[in-house]
């Protein structure tokens, strides 16, 4: 079968298609078809090597953590799904593998496919999904009534969390680039502001607020300004590195570390098919293309969340 693999930690040069055997499943395992993986940013880290140590891997890696296909073949033990039930999953960030014509996968984080959207274009909720329900629901909790700030709402990660904050009966003010500001607005944002000027304090912005999500990577001084952005008693939830927290304000802080979760992601499952979560996909390249896509991203020129389509 084609995968994608790198055999040594580097640059964009590492990865090359390959013909490789076809994995076998083992007990508790599905093997599945895969129609489709896609990029996310944790994917150049990995290929770079500046998570060895965090998230030992053995080499060598075929890329992906994401995976949207079809289940060819089942593993012992292995009850309720059936040869050909169209499914996704996310990998557990030390396995991969979704950069392939077939991937093996723990069948207990499997998940079975929206049925609104393409199989090919489902490919883009796993991690994203997860990581947006991590930040709104696990961690900020968000609630109706409360105020959101949502810095970096326009990207994969931060369109979902606006759409959960709103789902949720919060007023959420997103914050991006004019270029998201109609996508945005439809989401049902109270206001879209352009790139936060930290410096101009929170009032600028309408704030404080209850609840500031993060999804912007900024230098560590300026994520220590996000902090004055909260209300007291509220909290900051940041995937792009650590906010001070503030004691004397009751201020909390948390991280994201994005994990597989099949009952959560079955919920956003469910929110896409029911037409309250809708996935904003900038992409879909071929597999053969898939080192262009991690260059491309290195440089800074990657459109948005791009679908990788295997099959």
């Amino acid at each position: 079968m084609k995968a994608i693999r790198y055999h040594e930690f580097g640059s964009t040069e590492v990865l090359r298609q390959e013909e490789v055997e076809r994995p076998v499943p083992g007990a508790g395992q599905v093997l599945v078809k895969v129609t489709a993986t896609s990029f996310n940013p944790v994917d150049d880290h990995i290929r770079l090597g500046v998570l060895a140590e965090m998230i030992p891997t053995p080499l060598p890696i075929t890329p992906g953590l994401d995976v949207a296909g079809t289940v060819a073949e089942l593993g012992v033990g292995v009850t309720g799904l059936q040869i050909g039930d169209p499914i996704i999953a996310m990998f557990p960030l030390d396995e991969h593998g979704g950069a392939a014509e077939y991937a093996v996968v723990a069948a207990d984080l499997v998940t079975s496919a929206p049925r609104t959207i393409t199989l090919t274009d489902a490919a883009a909720l796993p991690l994203t999904g997860l990581a947006a329900r991590q930040a709104a629901v696990e961690l900020a909790g968000i609630k109706a009534g409360q105020t959101v700030l949502v810095n970096g709402a326009g990207g994969a990660v931060g369109s979902i969390v606006v759409q959960l904050a709103v789902e949720a009966g919060a007023k959420v003010t997103a914050v991006d680039g004019p270029q998201h500001a109609n996508r945005l607005n439809g989401y049902g944002v109270e206001k879209v502001v352009g790139p936060l000027v930290l410096d101009a304090g929170p009032a600028a912005v309408g704030g404080p607020f209850d609840v500031v999500v993060n999804h912007v990577r900024l230098a560590p001084e300026d994520l220590a300004k996000l902090t004055p952005y909260v209300a007291d008693g509220g909290i900051v939830v940041s995937s792009a590195g650590p906010v001070p927290a503030d004691e004397a304000r009751s201020v909390r802080t948390a991280g994201v570390w994005v994990g597989p979760d099949a009952s959560h992601l079955a919920d956003l499952v469910s929110r896409v098919d029911n037409g309250v979560l809708k996935l904003h996909i900038a992409d879909r390249r071929p597999l053969e293309e898939l080192p262009a896509v991690h260059q491309d991203a290195s440089n800074g020129k990657l459109l948005g969340k791009t679908v990788i389509v295997v099959a």
